[in-house]
């Protein structure tokens, strides 16, 4: 399985299997087309060691003064904390045992986001659900694979326009109930009240 993932050729497959019958190790370099290795025209020795010099090589003191070794980063000042905050805050958590300002301050921010963030209403978003579906499906139709989704997507605007159906019936119901709450003596045909 290696040697076909490795792409090799039928020869060097040849060749690594009988170096495997043979029981010798496997060479490092399988020539592809033939059995003699070609005489390299030039290949450093593999391994022969590098000759180290004799003499360090030690660069002056002066061109290491010369470069960037010896330049000191400018102080950059970052924000501080307040430090009179931070001591209410730790007499507070000292004194009560709880952060208190905090408390308050997150909970300010919890009801105005509440407060902002109006529900959004689920007949709206099956209407925008519904409208996405088809947009899909015609975009697929487009590129020519619309009977491929056709079907699963006209399962799902059915079954959005079922749930917009309930929503209405239960729209409609309250808006009865509160009608005829309005109004006095109500309905008298109405078997809800």
């Amino acid at each position: 399985a290696m040697m076909e993932e490795s792409k090799l050729t039928r020869f060097q497959r040849r060749y690594l299997m009988d170096c495997v019958k043979r029981g010798g190790t496997l060479p490092l370099q399988c020539h592809p087309t033939s059995s003699k290795e070609p005489a390299p025209a030039f290949s450093p020795p593999v391994c022969q060691p590098s000759r180290l010099s004799a003499k360090p090589h030690l660069r002056p003191a002066k061109v290491c003064q010369a470069g960037d070794a010896y330049a000191r980063e400018k102080f950059k000042p970052r924000a501080r904390r307040d430090l009179e905050k931070e001591k209410q805050r730790l007499q507070n958590i000292l004194a009560t045992g709880k952060d208190v300002v905090e408390h308050k301050v997150k909970q300010t921010l919890v009801q105005t986001k509440e407060e902002e963030i109006p529900e959004p209403d689920r007949f709206e978003e099956l209407v925008n659900e519904v409208q996405e579906r088809r947009e899909f499906l015609a975009e697929m139709e487009a590129l020519g694979q619309g009977k491929n989704y056709q079907r699963i997507v006209l399962t799902e605007i059915s079954q959005k326009m079922r749930e917009m159906e309930i929503i209405d019936k239960k729209r409609s119901e309250e808006m009865r109930k509160t009608m005829t709450k309005d109004i006095p003596g109500g309905n008298k045909s109405d078997p809800y009240d």
